[in-house]
Formats: structure tokens, C-alpha cells, sequence
């Protein structure tokens, strides 16, 4: 759970972007996108399988452009 102290003379603004930044650092929002459904086993290995090519076309293309 991110939770931040609000001081006496921080304007709502930045408390709100503070409080933005912590929760992407701690990674919420992907987590809830997780568990928003259920998965099937199958869609589960799908969605590794294409997530692991991408990473290899990544890792490619990054090698190839030295």
C-alpha cells in the first residue's frame, strides 16, 4: 500500500505527484491489470510466450545496431 505524509505547507499538486510516483515504483497498477480477469492456464502461457519473444526482438535489434 503506498502512503504518503502530506506537510503543513505542501500544495495538493505535488503530494498527488509524489504520491504517483510511489505507487509506479511499487508497481501497483501492473499487478492490478494482472488480477483484474482470471487467466486460463493457456492464455497464461501465451501471454509469457509472446512476451519472451518480444524481449528476444528487443535484445536483437539492440545487439545488431552496435
Amino acid at each position: 500500500m503506498a502512503q504518503i505524509i502530506v506537510g503543513e505547507d505542501e500544495s495538493l499538486e505535488s503530494a498527488l505527484r509524489r504520491f504517483k510516483r510511489k505507487v509506479s515504483r511499487a508497481d501497483i497498477f501492473s499487478d492490478m491489470r494482472k488480477k483484474r480477469h482470471f487467466e486460463t492456464p493457456p492464455e497464461r502461457r501465451k501471454r509469457k510466450t509472446l512476451a519472451r519473444h518480444k524481449q528476444q526482438r528487443w535484445s536483437n535489434r539492440s545487439k545488431s545496431t552496435m
